[in-house]
């Protein structure tokens, strides 16, 4: 089993990296296989709602979106990190999800999925509201933790020193990978996935 996290800071290796490899290390601990991917200083073009994807299955922006979602397809969870950015998600995220969610959405059904937020100071829980509400509208179980998955500190040792935000990593690592292997054992079992019903689409408009 395998958990893709995606980090959306501009720094390789800063405060968002510091807090993922915290919860790939106890994910290791608890014999799940993760990987890290980093787009935080890549060029990614927002949705322009052309509806190509619709069709084609892939986005006519040819950057990350296209290269990363065959990798998040095949994983059995996802994390997705970013630093806090006005109370909010950064832009490379917002870009990468609206994009990866519109194209993508029936592959990651149904996936296990969490999110990791970094923050100086203050906007953690608008920031982490953000990125969860792209998973509670897709069927995909969120993965939560003793506390809302943040981290504080300007610099990665003023990470290292967040004993609770840390703490809550772990927590969230060992929550993902008892999910991940509950999924495993109903799959083994012949619990399949919910029935599905067509979608519905309505407005408010009589």
């Amino acid at each position: 089993m395998k958990v893709v996290m995606v980090n959306s800071s501009p720094h390789e290796h800063g405060c968002t990296y510091t807090a993922l490899r915290e919860v790939a290390e106890e994910l290791k601990r608890q014999g799940i296989e993760s990987e890290i991917v980093h787009i935080g200083k890549e060029a990614i073009h927002g949705c322009i709602a052309c509806g190509q994807c619709r069709k084609t299955g892939k986005c006519v922006f040819d950057d990350a979106v296209n290269r990363i979602a065959p990798k998040l397809a095949e994983a059995d969870g996802i994390i997705f990190g970013t630093p806090v950015y006005y109370a909010g998600i950064s832009g490379q995220l917002k870009s990468f999800l609206d994009r990866l969610f519109f194209s993508n959405s029936r592959k990651l059904a149904y996936k296990p999925a969490a999110a990791v937020v970094s923050a100086r100071r203050g906007g953690c829980t608008a920031t982490f509201d953000d990125v969860v509400k792209y998973f509670t509208i897709n069927n995909m179980p969120v993965v939560s933790s003793q506390y809302w998955n943040q981290v504080h500190g300007f610099t990665p040792d003023d990470v290292r020193k967040d004993e609770e935000g840390l703490q809550i990593m772990r927590t969230l690592a060992r929550n993902m990978a008892w999910l991940l292997k509950c999924i495993d054992c109903g799959r083994a079992n012949g619990i399949d996935l919910p029935e599905r019903e067509p979608g519905i689409a309505t407005n408010f408009i009589r």
